[in-house]
Parts: C-alpha cells; structure tokens; sequence
C-alpha cells in the first residue's frame, strides 16, 4: 500500500476534528489543540479515526508532544509511510 500523501492525511484529520465540534474555518495547521477546545478524550476519538485510515495509532506519550493541528498531521505522514 502506498504511504498516504500529506493532502489526504490532512483532509482526514480535519474532517475527524471538525467531527468534535470546532467549526471548520478555525481548523488550521497553526491552531493548537488547546484553542480547538480539543482535549484528551477528543483525542482518542481522533486517534481511533487516523488509526483506522492510515494504520497509525498515536501513543500517549507522542500525543503530548502533539501541540497543533499541522504537529498530527506531521506525525501521521511520518509514521504512515
């Protein structure tokens, strides 16, 4: 299977936040977690989704280090490929 491209990984991670509430438009590589109202639980949620997708589970220790949007979406590719 091919790695997924960085264009895919992201469309799937914003799509799995916006699922959490936060309105589309203020979903950006720079917004951080934090200011998404995005908290742990919201997180596992998201995790189970890009697990599911791009056979990549973000452990808890990775997830801490985990601070904006673009920091999941970076990981993702990297681990995914």
């Amino acid at each position: 299977m091919a790695a997924p491209t960085q264009e895919a990984v992201e469309e799937k991670v914003i799509d799995a936040i916006a699922d959490l509430g936060p309105e589309r438009s203020e979903i950006t590589r720079d917004a951080s977690f934090e200011s998404l109202d995005i908290d742990s639980l919201d997180l596992v949620e998201m995790n189970q989704v890009v697990d599911e997708e791009f056979g990549v589970q973000i452990k808890g220790e990775d997830a801490q280090k985990l601070k904006t949007v673009g920091d999941a979406i970076d990981f993702i590719v990297a681990r995914a490929e």
